[in-house]
């Protein structure tokens, strides 16, 4: 660009130098005896020559920046005859902003459902970004964290991260049905809103009576403490590959979201958190899915709610839970994979005879695992 414009000006001062010695010479021939031109010396027609070079000049530059966006050096004549180094550089573009792209599944979802949320661009991250910026899903007044759906797929377009995102989020028979909104933010790109409606559902309902001078249904502290520990917790990588498999080949004897009466009082906060199966006693209980031990219980350390109870992380906030074992076959920190045997049916802690109860929890929530068994959760 610096020899192209040297070359310009030198064309251009050649050009315009020539033209103001013809325009003297004419003048001077022609006009010497006008009264106009005998104020006009050669200095002034040389003014009039720089004037023009100076014009041409600006003229062919801009030009020149019109077809480049890089950093150039220009030569800009000065007042005195010399030359000139006048460096420009051009300002970066501004981030290209894009407004995430969200679906929700099931289309009709209703209580006890997982609800699946993919976020497909959005973004407000660039290369120099040290890790992708995760979407932030809201539901109500609780924000559910979002992990990169396929961590390997990458597209990158004009300096601009872009991922697919995907959030589990758990609905609960103790949620009001009716219209829902989720409100999906990324970065600085704009938010975008999801309108559902949360159909209603009817679970049975059972009746109990039972002596309330007991305290077999309480668990003891130490048991409280680690159960909710362990529903709590939050691992970033999916474990589980497809869909879940079935824990026992048992008939299952309560289904998921069983609402209760205890002695002939209606228990607003409770529903039956999982599904039992009533396999015969000893039988094994396996895997669903893969994952991480992250919870075992024996009834000599004090699990007299639960009795025996197994714990498996299968990543992003989707927990299993086996209980009242007669038998657990795994150790705490065990990787297992779906359908690995992990204990045997029993009737400890607070059972009335051998059966396995599974609860599948999501971010916290106790969940239907049907949808995990038969749908299309991946």
């Amino acid at each position: 660009m610096y020899k192209l414009a040297i070359s310009i000006s030198h064309h251009l001062r050649s050009g315009v130098a020539a033209i103001a010695k013809i325009m003297a010479r004419v003048m001077a021939k022609k006009h010497r005896d006008q009264p106009w031109s005998k104020g006009l010396t050669r200095s002034g027609i040389r003014a009039v020559g720089l004037g023009l070079l100076t014009l041409g000049f600006t003229i062919a530059v801009t030009l020149i920046g019109q077809f480049s966006n890089l950093s150039s050096a220009v030569a800009v004549p000065g007042t005195d005859g010399s030359t000139k180094i006048s460096q420009t550089t051009p300002q970066p573009a501004a981030p290209i902003s894009v407004p995430p792209q969200a679906t929700l599944s099931p289309a009709s979802p209703q209580l006890g459902d997982t609800l699946y949320v993919v976020v497909n661009g959005g973004n407000n991250t660039t290369l120099n970004s040290s890790a992708p910026v995760a979407p932030q899903i809201a539901l109500g007044k609780k924000v559910y964290p979002a992990f990169p759906l396929q961590t390997s797929s990458n597209n990158i377009t004009n300096n601009v991260t872009i991922n697919t995102w995907r959030a589990l989020i758990p609905t609960t028979p103790l949620d009001p049905p009716g219209a829902k909104q989720l409100i999906i933010n990324h970065g600085n790109a704009p938010s975008q809103t999801l309108n559902f409606t949360l159909a209603n559902r009817e679970f049975p309902t059972q009746s109990l009576w039972i002596d309330e001078s007991g305290n077999a249904l309480e668990p003891t502290d130490a048991e409280w403490e680690q159960v909710s520990a362990f529903k709590k917790i939050v691992t970033p990588q999916k474990m589980w590959q497809g869909k879940f498999l079935r824990p026992n080949e048992g008939e299952v004897t309560t289904g998921f979201g069983v609402r209760r009466y205890y002695n002939g009082v209606f228990a607003e906060d409770y529903y039956h958190r999982g599904v039992d199966y009533g396999g015969g006693y000893g039988s094994p209980v396996i895997a669903p899915a893969g994952g991480v031990v992250r919870l075992v219980g024996d009834v000599n350390q004090g699990f007299r709610l639960h009795g025996n109870t197994v714990g498996i992380d299968h990543g992003q906030g989707v927990l299993s839970i086996f209980l009242h074992l007669s038998k657990i076959t795994v150790q705490l920190g065990d990787t297992v994979i779906a359908g690995q045997m992990i204990g045997e049916v029993g009737s400890t802690g607070a059972s009335t005879g051998a059966h396995l109860h599974w609860g599948l929890y999501v971010q916290g929530e106790s969940v239907d695992p049907a949808p995990w068994r038969y749908g299309d959760i991946k």
